[in-house]
């Protein structure tokens, strides 16, 4: 959990950084180290769910890649 914390405080740092050196606002900053992130969080679920998916489905995919030479 201290390596989950650690590096959500890295991404928040990051995101807030970028935004307040982009533009100069300390609000704009904050609004995307709040937004991004939270935005990355459902993105990392969806590719996840196709990660699994593309796991389930592995062997078939090589099987007709492998037939099709």
């Amino acid at each position: 959990m201290a390596k989950t914390a650690t590096f959500a405080a890295v991404h928040f740092s990051v995101a807030f950084s970028v935004g307040y050196a982009l533009t100069g606002s300390v609000v704009i900053g904050g609004t995307m180290a709040l937004v991004e992130p939270a935005i990355n969080t459902v993105a990392f679920y969806f590719h996840e769910m196709g990660w699994q998916k593309f796991a389930e489905n592995k062997a078939v995919l090589q099987e007709a890649f492998a037939n099709s030479v």
